[in-house]
Formats: C-alpha cells, structure tokens, sequence
C-alpha cells in the first residue's frame, strides 16, 4: 500500500480518499479484511494516531467495520460502495467543469473533446 500526500489538507482525509480510491478501482473487495492501524500507520509511514482517526472516521462513514477484537473490513453494504465510486466521479467532474467553464468553452464543444479523449485512452 503507498499513498503520497499533499500538504494541503489533513494525512488523515488523504488516508480516507485513499481507501476510497482503493475502493472505486476495485482494489479492496466488499468484506477484505484492511491493515492494522499500527501496519498502516507503518506502511504509509504516517503518526499511528493519524491511522487511528482515518479509520474512526471511516466507521463513521460506514466504509469499514470491525467486529469486536477482529480485524477490520471494508463494508458489504453495495450501496455505500456505489456511493464511494460515485463521489468520487463526481470530484472529478466538478473539477473539471469549473476549469473549463472558466475558459468559456461551450458545452457541445467540452462533450466531444470529453469523448474523443476517453476513447483514444481507452484504445491505448
């Protein structure tokens, strides 16, 4: 596992995103047991207090759970997972349309270069 951070915003919101970007690639399955705190802590070479509160919040979200002293998981729930994918498309999205807002391009103009662009990636 290897995650680079910015110093903008806070080691454990990155840590979320990460797991959530893990998440959306399919990289983490529903249910796949996840690091230790402390090995996370280590592997991402993070304070074992920042894991602790990335995996906090991950609860809080629904994103992953643990079960009494066993290990935790990514959440079964299909539609929390559909929601993961889907915010994170969304950012992107977002992103994305506010730059090209801010140079006028019209929207005709954005969806075929959008999709010219998606499908000589995909052809790559």
């Amino acid at each position: 596992m290897e995650a680079k951070f910015n110093n903008r915003d806070p080691v454990y919101v990155q840590v979320i995103r990460h797991f959530k970007e893990q998440i959306a690639k399919g990289n983490f399955e529903p249910g796949q047991e996840i690091p230790s705190r402390r090995e996370l802590a280590n592997k991402l070479k993070i304070n074992p207090n920042t894991a602790q509160r990335a995996y906090k919040e991950m609860e809080e979200q629904g994103l992953i759970f643990t079960e009494g002293n066993l290990p935790s998981r990514i959440t079964k729930d299909e539609q929390m997972l559909k929601r993961v994918r889907e915010e994170l498309i969304l950012e992107a999205v977002d992103t994305f349309i506010h730059s090209v807002r801010s140079i006028n391009v019209p929207l005709p103009e954005v969806l075929n270069l959008v999709k010219d662009q998606y499908e000589k990636e995909s052809n790559q």
